[in-house]
Parts: C-alpha cells; sequence; structure tokens
C-alpha cells in the first residue's frame, strides 16, 4: 500500500459515501483545490477550521553553492514558499500515529 493519498483516492472515498456522481465530487474536489491555489498565489493565507493554516512565507534571498562546483557562488533568489501549520484536530491526530512505521 502506498504511503500516499491521491486526489484520485478522497474523490473516490467522497464518491462511495455520498449519493453524488462521481464527475460531480471530482468537479467539487477540483474547485476546493483551486480556490485553495488562487487564495495562496493572491498572498492571501487559508485557514480551513479543524484542519489547518496554509500560510504564505517569503524567504529571503541567500548564497548557495554548486556540489559540482564548489568554487562557484549560486544565487538563490528571494520568493515566496506556502507553510502548513496542522489545526488542534490534527494535532491531536498526529500525536496518536504510530511512528515506528516511518
Amino acid at each position: 500500500m502506498s504511503k500516499n493519498l491521491t486526489k484520485r483516492e478522497i474523490v473516490q472515498k467522497i464518491y462511495e459515501s455520498t449519493n453524488y456522481k462521481h464527475e460531480v465530487v471530482t468537479e467539487i474536489v477540483q474547485k476546493t483545490l483551486d480556490g485553495i491555489r488562487e487564495g495562496l498565489t493572491k498572498g492571501m493565507n487559508v485557514e480551513l477550521r479543524n484542519f489547518g493554516v496554509f500560510e504564505i512565507q517569503v524567504r529571503k534571498a541567500r548564497v548557495g553553492r554548486n556540489p559540482n562546483r564548489p568554487e562557484t557562488d549560486v544565487v538563490i533568489p528571494r520568493r515566496a514558499v506556502v507553510k502548513f501549520k496542522a489545526g488542534k484536530d490534527m494535532k491531536t491526530g498526529l500525536d496518536k500515529l504510530d511512528l515506528d512505521h516511518f
């Protein structure tokens, strides 16, 4: 069994637990993800109660090294990244994980 949960599997689980057509569930899941992406790309944080918060963080520019040519500096530009902060319910679930299976 894969350690990843895919969008397809999420759609399938919702489809099996509701009376909606598969196409409708797929469209709703995609529109939800599109809404999250649009908010983030506009610089907004996305808060999903009882789940968590997607936050925009700006990483400052820095100088890195190319391991193949260590004498050459590589400038890594300033950029925006997404950080996820788990909500209370998720933190509780993560505390119950069996860490020996990782």
